[in-house]
């Protein structure tokens, strides 16, 4: 039987980083159904509550942890670069705390009217740029399904 994937010894634990990013991304793919129309059932509802409040205080957790490094002389020699690059760092976490709380309205019934949901395909248009510009994804191909 031919095996396909990484060796075992090549795999590591789970962090809690790369359970934001599941999250995180589970969330964009549910706030896209939503908008495209698609029924909300109350396992779904349930679903987006717990990962917009897992998504929210773990961005929220990532920024404190962020500014304390800042803070404590961490990055006190930091050029210009890094000071933008901090800056769009915290707008980011700030458009996924957006997105949490708007996901999380939206699984309550309160997301309700053409403003509110164009804010929400905003928020999200921003978060998609942000993720495909910081992972570098040049072929997207592979993304694809039939």
């Amino acid at each position: 039987m031919i095996k396909l994937g990484p060796e075992p010894v090549e795999m590591r634990a789970m962090s809690d980083d790369d359970i934001f990013s599941s999250r995180l991304k589970l969330l964009i793919i549910m706030a896209k159904a939503y908008l495209k129309d698609c029924p909300l059932g109350n396992y779904r509802k349930k679903a987006i509550i717990e990962n917009a409040n897992h998504v929210f205080y773990h961005s929220l957790h990532m920024v404190s942890e962020s500014l304390n490094l800042k803070n404590d002389g961490f990055d006190f020699q930091a050029g210009i670069a890094s000071k933008e690059k901090t800056s769009e760092e915290h707008l980011f976490h700030q458009r996924v705390q957006l997105l949490a709380v708007m996901a999380k309205a939206l699984a309550e019934d309160r997301l309700k009217g053409h403003f509110r949901k164009k804010a929400l395909t905003d928020n999200l248009n921003k978060i998609c740029e942000a993720l495909i510009f910081k992972f570098q994804i040049q072929e997207v191909d592979f993304l694809k399904v039939a």
